[in-house]
């Protein structure tokens, strides 16, 4: 497992990455939060065969790629594909559409995003403390 690996954000809102940037640093895990505005650079980012991330938590409405663009990428990409990431949506919308087709890309997990800070927090400490208990292959580089 790689549990002490980056976490990956792909938010374009500047006030959504602050208020998870200070959900992050309440909670006090030791993961390197890496945030990406632009999500078109992910997959280059994830390319990159140093780099072992133990998750990534994406927006779905985003400009130039949106999150289902973005996550249907990785799983045509055999080399990001198999390092085997947990794949979280956070989204603002509740669309029945929405989530059926996150979960038709193999996603693990659509979440509603919070308004109010401990109920945010609390679901990402929630997300965050599954997948340190949970088994995933090693990746196959």
């Amino acid at each position: 497992m790689k549990i002490s690996g980056e976490i990956i954000v792909i938010e374009d809102d500047q006030d959504d990455r602050d208020f998870l940037k200070d959900i992050f640093d309440s909670l006090g895990y030791p993961n390197k939060i890496v945030f990406f505005e632009d999500s078109s650079k992910v997959l280059d980012y994830l390319s990159d065969v140093r780099v072992n991330p133990f998750m990534v938590i994406s927006d779905i409405n985003m400009p130039k790629l949106n999150g289902f663009e973005l996550r249907g990428k990785i799983l045509q990409d055999e080399q990001v594909n198999k390092k085997c990431l947990p794949y979280i949506f956070l989204s603002t919308s509740q669309n029945p559409q929405n989530i059926a087709q996150a979960y038709s890309l193999s996603v693990q997990g659509y979440f509603k995003k919070q308004e109010n800070f401990s109920q945010y927090r609390e679901m990402i400490d929630r997300i965050i403390q599954y997948w340190l208990v949970s088994l995933t292959p090693l990746p196959v580089i």
